[in-house]
């Protein structure tokens, strides 16, 4: 099974299976195809994370995320007053250096067993040319004034200046060339050769600092699955440089010391047991979470049940003024820039990708002659501490600017398993801010209440993140009285326009069938058989 934001993706990794493949093989796949067809955030020019449960048992957890360039200092988005600029948003400065492909190419080299070529061909058939379907043409009507910044991203997005038509063919043939320089050369078919020299040319037009040496270092890392047991159901998410994993055990552990089986599914009780332990899990995320390459980090602390304990020891019926819980600093505005995907095969091999190049369609930038947006992850970065970033995120010294460094990012792939040790729930979602606390929901809905995985997907979304202090609920979510009692109780409310998270989830029966849910919010497709 595989359930992604794109049916054409989730068809191709569906293929893969079918000839013989595994999860990981199908996931190289959809990754591909889902930067053809899902340019506002799918990509060869961003990042993400893998998180890899093999039937073996044997767990990993793939840190792809991109890295600040070399020449990056840390006032580098600063004007002369001091003041920040919109240069991390915007344009070459705000591109890191890319990881989507190294991540493909590490989790292949790992646990691939079809070969490379075979995997990264259908995404440049698609390049070719693919039938445009209403997704694909909203997210280019959604982003116009983005696109249409920059001359080479205008003339890629919008061929003749005009935007496709619904069922028009549409080919890219600059990005189907890169394909294949990366089908036939592996990963040094981008951070090599003429792929690199176009990244690094393309820098040059817009004083970037990307640079050849910058994609000869870049490396992805394997590193330790945060693992973490939820009503003695086992969790695994990613560890830092994404905050999910660590932050998602914390509110775990926390809400496990209550039996929500006594509170009905959303009433007053329960969202205010969430949102009491999301507004001191998000505070220690935002004060102690960096890239664990340069920052030490508390990780066995924030992760323990002892914890956990001392951290909800003063929950009451009333609700905590955020300033009260800790010395943490305002988390970020919503984003829904990102993507994610989960598959599992007939083995029982399970893969959660999320990945992202932040903004819809990153930087803007478009690499001249070789098709792909670059992100525009370098605003993740504290770039002045003390001061928001695009997304609201206001974070201390150990998330500023450095060489080499990547960004915190709150992307959390997951994998659940039962307590006899079976797998059991591959889940996760982009949203920003809200996608440690979408996929933690979705594990609730489950494990607590029993729901399958439509109603786990479907079900209405409510957030906290200590700051601002309020929780946000999507229209409708929450019963008016509900909302009354949590008011009396002392919280903030407000009802969110739009959607929350666009979760892909696929929960494992115990007769080893597989049902899977693609979030009805923005209209993505399982396949499988």
């Amino acid at each position: 099974m595989v359930v992604s934001t794109d049916s054409v993706a989730s068809e191709i990794g569906a293929l893969v299976m079918q000839e013989g493949g595994n999860a990981v093989d199908a996931a190289v796949a959809v990754s591909f195809a889902l930067a053809v067809v899902n340019p506002q955030a799918g990509n060869i020019g961003g990042g993400g994370f893998m998180v890899v449960r093999m039937a073996d048992g044997t767990a990993a957890a793939l840190d792809y995320r991109e890295k600040a360039p070399l020449e990056a200092t840390r006032d580098m988005f600063l004007d002369d007053r001091g003041d920040l600029t919109d240069r991390s948003v915007v344009g070459h400065l705000a591109a890191g250096v890319p990881g989507s492909v190294m991540g493909m190419w590490e989790a292949h080299q790992r646990f691939g067993t079809l070969p490379w070529a075979d995997l990264v061909e259908p995404a440049a058939e698609l390049a070719d040319g693919f039938e445009v379907h209403e997704r694909f043409r909203e997210n280019i009507v959604g982003s116009l004034r983005g696109i249409r910044r920059f001359e080479t991203t205008a003339a890629t997005f919008l061929p003749g200046g005009r935007v496709v038509d619904l069922g028009e063919t549409f080919s890219q043939p600059e990005l189907a060339a890169t394909l294949r320089r990366i089908r036939d050369r592996g990963a040094d078919g981008f951070y090599r050769g003429e792929t690199a020299d176009l990244i690094v040319a393309e820098m040059a037009r817009g004083d970037g600092l990307i640079s050849h040496r910058d994609l000869e270092a870049y490396t992805a890392v394997w590193r330790d699955p945060i693992e973490f047991t939820y009503r003695g159901f086992t969790v695994l998410a990613m560890p830092p440089s994404s905050s999910g994993g660590v932050t998602m055990a914390e509110m775990a552990n926390i809400v496990e010391q209550w039996d929500l089986t006594g509170m009905p599914w959303h009433s007053a009780d329960m969202i205010h047991l969430l949102a009491e332990s999301w507004r001191r899990s998000y505070s220690d995320r935002n004060e102690y979470l960096a890239d664990p390459d340069f920052v030490d980090l508390p990780l066995e602390r924030m992760t323990s049940k002892a914890y956990a304990v001392e951290r909800g020891a003063d929950i009451t019926q009333r609700a905590t003024p955020s300033a009260d819980v800790g010395p943490g600093l305002e988390a970020p505005r919503e984003g829904d820039h990102t993507t994610h995907f989960s598959i599992v095969d007939g083995s029982g091999n399970a893969v959660a990708v999320s990945t992202t190049l932040n903004l819809s369609f990153g930087s803007k930038v478009t690499v001249a002659g070789a098709g792909f947006v670059l992100n525009n992850e370098m605003d993740d970065f504290s770039a002045k501490p003390g001061t928001p970033n695009f997304y609201g995120l206001v974070q201390g010294e150990d998330n500023g600017v450095e060489p080499g460094k990547r960004m915190l990012s709150a992307m959390t792939p997951t994998i659940v398993s039962r307590p006899n040790g079976e797998l059991f729930f591959v889940t996760g979602t982009p949203g920003g801010a809200t996608i440690i606390t979408t996929v933690f929901q979705t594990i609730v809905n489950v494990v607590d209440y029993g729901m399958n995985v439509v109603q786990a997907v479907n079900a209405p979304r409510v957030h906290h993140q200590h700051l601002p202090d309020q929780i946000r609920f999507e229209q409708g979510g929450l019963h008016p009285e509900v909302v009354r009692d949590l008011e009396a109780r002392g919280h903030a409310l407000s009802e969110r326009g739009g959607i929350s998270g666009d979760v892909q989830a696929i929960m494992v029966m115990p007769d080893g069938t597989l049902e899977a849910a693609s979030d009805p919010r923005r209209g993505g497709a399982a396949a499988g058989w």
